[in-house]
């Protein structure tokens, strides 16, 4: 059974492509891929990633609001005892911002730019799955 994962768009940022980039590229890897479709309230993103018992929430945030969209979207996880659900978050990150998206719980951040392949596999070392490439992870993924 392919691992399930939640891919999201949190906020008012209304540019979804990239978001859908993503999904495409983790459903050809072999994951079984939920998209929200944009403008998600953190509180629907949290009841969506427990219905449908996913492994992981991917947000995609390019409206410069990572940090507080973020860390609501793991406390509300953890909140309703969803805090095994792995969060990562993609988009317009600087990187002075990526040591405080860790400390907040964040499993891994993907800047925008970050090659596909690197994504998929960074996702796979997220959600246990075997990485098809033993390259050195991306910015803020655990190797």
């Amino acid at each position: 059974m392919p691992t399930r994962v939640l891919i999201a768009k949190p906020g008012l940022d209304g540019h979804d492509r990239g978001a859908k980039i993503v999904a495409r590229a983790l459903r050809d890897a072999g994951f079984e891929v939920i998209f929200t479709g944009i403008r998600q309230k953190v509180d629907d993103i949290v009841a969506a990633a427990l219905q449908e018992d996913v492994a992981m929430v991917g947000l995609s945030i390019l409206s410069g609001a990572h940090l507080p969209l973020t860390t609501r979207v793991i406390e509300g996880l953890r909140a309703a005892d969803g805090g095994d659900i792995a969060v990562v978050v993609g988009g317009t990150i600087p990187a002075s911002d990526v040591p405080r998206l860790m400390a907040a719980g964040t499993a891994a951040v993907f800047p925008t730019g970050t090659p596909l392949d690197e994504v998929v596999a960074g996702v796979r070392r997220v959600v246990g799955g075997p990485a098809e490439d033993a390259a050195t992870a991306p910015a803020g993924v655990p190797g």
